[in-house]
Parts: C-alpha cells; structure tokens; sequence
C-alpha cells in the first residue's frame, strides 16, 4: 500500500513521482488522481512532451467545457504540493499556480501588474523570493515596473494542453466558482477556497482531509480552522470531517453557482 487508506479510486489516470523518505529511490507510476493526491512525497508529473509519446490508450481523458479548468487546477497544485515542500507560504502556492499555467514553452511568465494587484501580490517581492530560494524560478530585476520570471522546473514546461486552455485554467483559479473568495481575504483562505472548489464537481463536494490538508501545506487541524473561517465568511455554509474515513464534506454558501451531486453534508 503506497498511501493510507482512503474511500477508493477516483479521477483520470495520471504519471504520478513518488520518492521514499530518504530520498534516494524515486518511483514513476501510472495512479488515479484521489491515489496520486493521497500518496505522500508524490508528484503528478504534468502532461508534457512525455505524455505525446505514450498510447492514446493510456492518455487521460478528460470532459469537454468548464470541467476542465477545475480538474487542471487540482492537478498542478497535487504537482506544486510536492515540488514546492511543505514549508511554501499560501501566497507562494498562489503565485506558483499562476505562474506555472502562464510560462510560456521556454519557461519564461510574466504577470501583469493588474493581475498581481487583484491577487494582493503587487510589488509583494518576498513572495517572488521564497519561490526564487526554493530553486524553482529565477527572478529578474526586482525593481523593474514589471516581474519577469524564468521558472527552472522542467516538469512544468511544454504542458499539454496547449497555453490558452492552460490560462483558462489560470483565469478560473482567481475566482473559483462557486467558491470565490474576496480578493482582500488572507491568501491561506483563498488558496483553501481555491482547492475546495478544484474538488468540487457534479460528483460531489468531498475530499479527503489529508489531501485538502497537504495541497493548502497545513495540518489538518489548521486546515479545520481554515474551514471554519470559510464559513464564518460565508463561502461555506457548513462543512463535516468523517473522521473514520478522512473524509470532508462542504457545502458552498452559494450552491446555485455549480451542479452538485451530495446533498447531504452535515454541519461541523
């Protein structure tokens, strides 16, 4: 068993990289979404030049329309959960979702000044500088009017699909329907926002907590208060943690925004 039991398999095939705990033996493997997000020191290798190579068979499939914005969002922040440690700040995950969805083929992302102001990530330097410590961009001059960045994290370049369906994907993260939290709030409250929306779909709101815990890099004893001020800000109407299963239900303050499939969720 190559992680702690969990409701069952779920979501598309997907190139999963496991390490073991020291860190010298890596495993690649073909795992299900909720088996790869549950699998600790994991991370989904993203759809590169790699997966053009492989059968059409084995390909993950994916559904047509506003689905598929979600579901790429959960992949690259299962990928950025791993790559990035569990020491990144939830404004670094932000800006690394970001970025990682707007590189160009060579790498290379610039975000606009307006985009970083709706993000409350403007002129914020030391957010550019953790990523920058961590090994995973390089930075251009900090005090040009613009931020330029070259990301060195070759498992995130030459992604398919192509750029726009990618920028889709990056659009909808800034406001993730139907869980869309003020742009003013603490960014570990969107980036919990944001990964409970990307686990939202018309088969449920349901995830489990070791996952939601992991992909928002807190415990999941802080990820419950996190939950509890979703509520107290009524993104969430209530939410519950089958504690026998890991499991956690919510239901969105706003369920009208999105097709649901449980209507059962029981209050915290």
């Amino acid at each position: 068993m190559w992680h702690p039991r969990h409701r069952g398999c779920a979501g598309p095939v997907l190139l999963a990289l496991t390490r073991d705990r020291s860190g010298r033996t890596w495993r690649l493997a073909d795992t299900c979404a909720a088996c790869a997000a549950a699998t600790s020191h994991t991370a989904v290798v993203p759809e590169t030049l790699l997966s053009r190579r492989r059968p059409a068979a084995s390909a993950p499939t994916r559904s047509q329309g506003h689905t598929d914005e979600p579901q790429r969002v959960r992949e690259m922040l299962t990928y950025l959960a791993s790559a990035l440690g569990c020491v990144a700040s939830p404004a670094a995950r932000l800006l690394a979702l970001q970025c990682a969805l707007r590189a160009n083929v060579h790498g290379c992302v610039r975000l606009p000044a307006g985009l970083l102001r709706g993000m409350r990530l403007h002129r914020r330097i030391e957010v550019w500088q953790e990523l920058a410590q961590d090994g995973w961009l390089e930075l251009s001059d900090p005090r040009a009017s613009f931020l330029q960045a070259r990301l060195l994290d070759d498992a995130v370049l030459d992604q398919a699909p192509g750029r726009s369906a990618r920028r889709r994907a990056a659009h909808w993260a800034l406001k993730p329907a139907p869980l869309t939290v003020a742009a003013a709030a603490h960014p570990a409250d969107r980036l919990t926002a944001l990964v409970l929306a990307a686990h939202t779909t018309t088969v449920g709101t349901t995830a489990d907590m070791a996952v939601v815990a992991r992909l928002c890099g807190h415990s999941p004893q802080q990820t419950q208060a996190l939950l509890d001020r979703l509520v107290a800000d009524g993104i969430l109407s209530a939410w519950h943690h089958q504690r026998d299963t890991d499991e956690v239900y919510w239901q969105p303050a706003h369920p009208h925004r999105a097709l649901f499939g449980r209507a059962d969720t029981n209050a915290h």
